[in-house]
């Protein structure tokens, strides 16, 4: 099977192919930039695969939580190839990625949802496949549920933004990793062998939150005046 892969959903832009389950990826820390980026990466992939883009079986992207912008990317860049070529699309979740890339067997994984919360979910690694104990949330760091047991692994962006809440969440805590294309290719080849791809019409971002910003008012309202806690 060739299958491309995209993830878009932090700063990171990030590109995969897997051929025959031989993985090369690229990646960049894009800004704003993810959709001038992308397509040119996975053509320079497949050239150096020796493929063109009609070689391609299925595609799959990080479909989230995280940037709005960046997931909608993902998921776009993966239906117009799929329209394209008829083709299955298989959307891998984001934190699911994020422990996938952590090469940890119990992992918090936590992203910066920005607006004072967190994308959040605990996963533990059962018989080669990822199993949620907690499953995702967007919550604010104070909130979030503290896993059973020891032997966590804290890792992402929500670690890096709220140290000191979120330090109890994980007994080990390594927050650069980051989501990258290359593990939605290894986690979306097995779903797809399992037949789990959809049509690429059907495929969608999972946002876990639906607004994007706050009010003038709800800014307002969250500003801590003095002498508001005795009131």
């Amino acid at each position: 099977m060739n299958l491309a892969a995209f993830e878009t959903s932090t700063d990171w832009c990030s590109v995969a192919l897997s051929v025959d389950g031989e993985i090369a990826a690229r990646e960049v820390r894009a800004g704003q930039r993810h959709a001038e980026l992308a397509l040119p990466m996975l053509q320079r992939l497949l050239a150096d695969a020796g493929l063109g883009a009609g070689a391609l079986d299925a595609v799959a992207f990080g479909a989230g939580p995280g940037s709005f912008t960046g997931l909608r990317i993902a998921c776009g860049l993966a239906q117009g190839i799929a329209f394209a070529r008829d083709l299955p699309v298989i959307g891998v979740s984001t934190l699911e990625a994020l422990a996938e890339e952590c090469g940890a067997e119990r992992v918090v994984a936590c992203l910066d949802a920005r607006m004072r919360e967190v994308y959040y979910a605990c996963l533990e690694r059962e018989r080669g496949r990822w199993r949620e104990v907690i499953a995702p949330r967007c919550v604010a760091p104070e909130a979030a549920p503290l896993p059973p047991g020891r032997g966590w692994t804290g890792c992402g962006s929500g670690f890096a933004a709220y140290p000191a809440v979120l330090r109890e969440a994980a007994q080990t805590i390594v927050a650069e990793v980051h989501a990258t294309a290359l593990a939605v290719a290894r986690l979306a080849a097995p779903r797809l062998d399992r037949g789990e791809g959809v049509d690429a019409a059907l495929a969608a971002p999972v946002y876990l939150r639906n607004k994007v910003a706050l009010t003038t008012l709800e800014r307002a309202a969250a500003v801590v005046k003095p002498g508001a806690e005795a009131a």
